[in-house]
């Protein structure tokens, strides 16, 4: 059991004394704590009177031993006072034998200290607006801001405030940021990690001097173990497992290392310590990098990922800033320029502008259907397959309540006009930010509906009409990105046979008793046309196997598609001596090559609709390494002589669209064929380095955009073959 004398009430009497600050004023209190080891006892807060004098009585349940007595800036926390730079005094444990009550002498309150804590801590705001590059706004996302300080190769990002954009993309993040801490309380409430970015620029200065060799490895987390061996014979660092970073002690090092690391003047400019002093628990302003985050398409993406090279160096109080979103953004679309009533254009397709391809509203003159038509180029007249993402002006079909899609390959025919196949209708989700109190989250509903035995869709005005119209009038609610103006998404696979298709989209109202009335086509705004749009379509089949057109294996456990789009096969190898013999090598074959002779390959590189957009030829060997044969010196490309079934001889060898479109096929078509390519065998500028075992890889790529993926991965196909060759 305690002792009385020891429970009850203790008191600590600290009187205050700010009379010598000129011109005193009593504009702010003044915060006393009271500390047993790092353990808070009490506080209070003081206000001092006209001639700068008062004094804190704290109230101990307990028999206080030694004690450490923190006066400071009001706004502080216990916690914060704890780890400030501030005025300490220390009261012995003897002081308060046989007493309950303890006065100290006046603590003197200096002019530094004084005028100090009215900026020890300030009030920054961060207003700023998320946007996507065509300037939409970005609503919903999460905008966190971070200060970031480096030390090495070292960096530390700690995380501030979050706010989270309003429909407009504008966010304000408002924070209380704090100077002035003990070095070791600074360090321990910060994460650190190594940064590539930093060790990128240094590295390459430490290369130029072999003794600083220790230096240039790279460690996690912050260590002075590197730096043991540069500064052994100063006698610091001797004991090795002593390599913790002491940051008050940074200083000291940091002159013993300038004497042997080279001059650095970008390293200067990025403040980079040791060549800039290092003091960042004085910083009085912060360093700002920002990270974004969305939620959008049902998955959480990040939008904005600020490195440090982004840094805004010590921000003003107020700080307006602009932050661009990437692609991965769900931004609210401009409005598109409507009239009154009802009207629709169609104005993409996999994200293509119809314009873009031929045979559409405003187009260049070229092959009907086609992305980017008579372009000489790899990726000119390109097609279309797979699911195709088709997109217009839907927020101008106003009157309109239901629509569905109708296609022909005759348009001037009006009655070739049918109904799109439910089948090839592809159904998609439309998705809108509503926001709620305190937060916000995304509704989404089918698009599609079948009515009447039609497969239509409904517009955004009639669902609108139907949830809640005054969210919508007060913009609680905002349609994103594709979710608004997303038409539909043709399943052309198995659906529609390779051919240029138009397509066009007939509204509908619905009656009282739920049935469609009153169709007809939407005309283009500002315009009495019908709207249309026409694709041209390329799938391709895919055979089971197990072997190919050239009884090559396919399909499962190879690496070939059992396909003809495109068609790709090693026909022969052969190696062309200098004594005019010739060596077949055949697959798994060996043969010896000298520097005068020729490898000499024959290949297939086919499509039969004439949508090939390139191949390419390697050679792969040892540990991954490999040699573009295509691009080696002298190596020439020519129709093949040799006979394929079904395949014939190149009439253009490509080995890409442009390079076929400029040696005479006409656009829209390139097959290829069989191809012949002729290469030195080995020495310099030859396919064969040294002797081993290679692998002819060779690849094929159609010009189809497949789904929407803009690469040429769509269709393609690959072949290989392997053998030794002995130098």
């Amino acid at each position: 059991m305690a002792r009385k004398e020891e429970t009850g009430e203790f008191r600590l009497d600290v009187p205050l004394d700010a009379s010598g600050i000129e011109d005193f004023k009593p504009e702010q209190p003044v915060k006393v704590l009271a500390l047993a080891g790092d353990r808070p006892l009490a506080s209070q807060t003081v206000k001092l009177d006209a001639k700068g004098h008062g004094a804190a009585r704290l109230t101990l349940s307990e028999r206080p031993g030694a004690l450490r007595v923190i006066v400071g800036p009001h706004d502080a926390t216990d916690e914060e006072l704890a780890g400030l730079q501030t005025i300490n005094v220390n009261v012995s444990a003897r002081q308060w034998l046989g007493k309950r009550e303890l006065q100290l002498t006046p603590v003197l309150i200096p002019p530094y200290y004084w005028h100090w804590w009215f900026i020890w801590c300030r009030t920054f705001t961060i207003r700023g607006v998320v946007r996507c590059p065509d300037g939409s706004p970005v609503p919903g996302a999460k905008v966190c801001a971070y200060d970031v300080d480096w030390i090495w190769k070292w960096v530390s990002k700690q995380i501030i405030k979050c706010a989270i954009t309003d429909a407009s993309g504008a966010f304000e993040i408002k924070f209380r940021w704090c100077c002035g801490w003990w070095p070791w309380w600074w360090w321990r409430l910060r994460y650190w990690q190594f940064e590539p970015l930093l060790a990128q620029r240094i590295n390459p200065i430490l290369q130029r001097d072999p003794r600083l060799a220790a230096l240039a490895e790279d460690s996690p987390q912050p260590s002075l173990a590197a730096f043991a061996s540069v500064l052994s014979d100063e006698g610091v660092l001797t004991d090795p497992a002593n390599t913790a970073v002491d940051p008050a002690a940074l200083s000291a090092l940091r002159d013993k290392l300038l004497k042997r690391l080279p001059t650095a003047i970008e390293l200067e400019r990025l403040h980079l310590w040791p060549w800039w002093p290092w003091y960042p628990w004085w910083d009085c302003t912060p360093d700002i990098i920002f990270k974004v985050t969305q939620e959008c398409a049902g998955s959480t993406v990040t939008i904005v990922d600020e490195t440090i090279f982004d840094t805004r160096w010590d921000i003003p109080t107020t700080l307006n800033v602009t932050l661009t979103a990437n692609s991965q953004a769900c931004c609210v679309p401009p409005l598109h320029p409507c009239v009154d009533g009802e009207c629709l254009a169609i104005t993409e397709a996999c994200d293509d502008v119809v314009a873009s391809i031929g045979g559409n509203t405003g187009a260049l003159p070229g092959p009907i259907g086609y992305k980017s038509p008579g372009a000489i180029s790899t990726y000119g007249d390109r097609p279309y397959g797979g699911d195709i993402a088709i997109s217009g002006t839907a927020d101008c079909m106003n009157g309109v309540d239901y629509y569905e899609f109708e296609w022909t390959k005759t348009p001037a025919v009006p009655a070739s006009w049918a109904a799109m196949p439910p089948a090839a209708s592809g159904d998609f989700t439309r998705t809108y930010l509503e926001f709620v109190p305190f937060g916000f989250h995304y509704p989404a509903f089918s698009a599609a509906i079948p009515i009447d035995g039609r497969h239509v869709y409904e517009t955004i005005q009639h669902y609108e009409a139907n949830n809640v119209p005054a969210d919508w009038a007060i913009g609680d609610r905002i349609w994103l990105g594709s979710s608004r103006d997303l038409l539909t998404v043709w399943r052309t696979a198995g659906n529609f046979a390779d051919d240029a298709y138009y397509l066009r989209v007939k509204g509908w109202n619905i009656d009282g008793g739920g049935h469609l009335i009153n169709p007809r086509v939407l005309k283009i705004c500002e315009s009495e046309t019908d709207n249309f749009a026409v694709l041209r379509v390329d799938n391709r089949v895919v055979g089971a196997g197990p072997t190919d057109l050239h009884g090559n294996p396919c399909g499962a456990g190879t690496v070939h598609i059992c396909t003809n789009e495109p068609d790709t096969a090693v026909v022969a190898v052969k190696i062309l001596h200098a004594d005019g013999t010739e060596s077949n090598v055949g697959a798994c074959g060996k043969v010896k090559v000298t520097e005068k002779d020729l490898l000499q390959i024959d290949f297939v590189a086919y499509d039969p609709n004439g949508h090939l957009a390139m191949y390419d030829l390697q050679a792969t060997y040892d540990v991954n390494l490999a040699n573009n044969l295509l691009a080696l010196p002298g190596a020439t490309l020519t129709p093949s002589p040799v006979a394929v079934a079904g395949v014939p001889a190149a009439a253009q060898v490509g080995p890409n669209y442009a390079a076929a479109r400029l040696a005479g096929a006409v656009s829209p078509t390139w097959t290829g064929g069989v191809v012949r390519l002729t290469v030195k065998a080995t020495g310099p500028g030859g396919a064969f380095p040294y002797t081993c075992c290679y692998q002819l890889e060779l690849r094929g790529y159609k010009r189809t955009i497949v789904n929407c993926d803009h690469s040429l991965w769509g269709h393609a196909n690959l072949s290989e073959y392997s053998f030794t060759i002995e130098v």
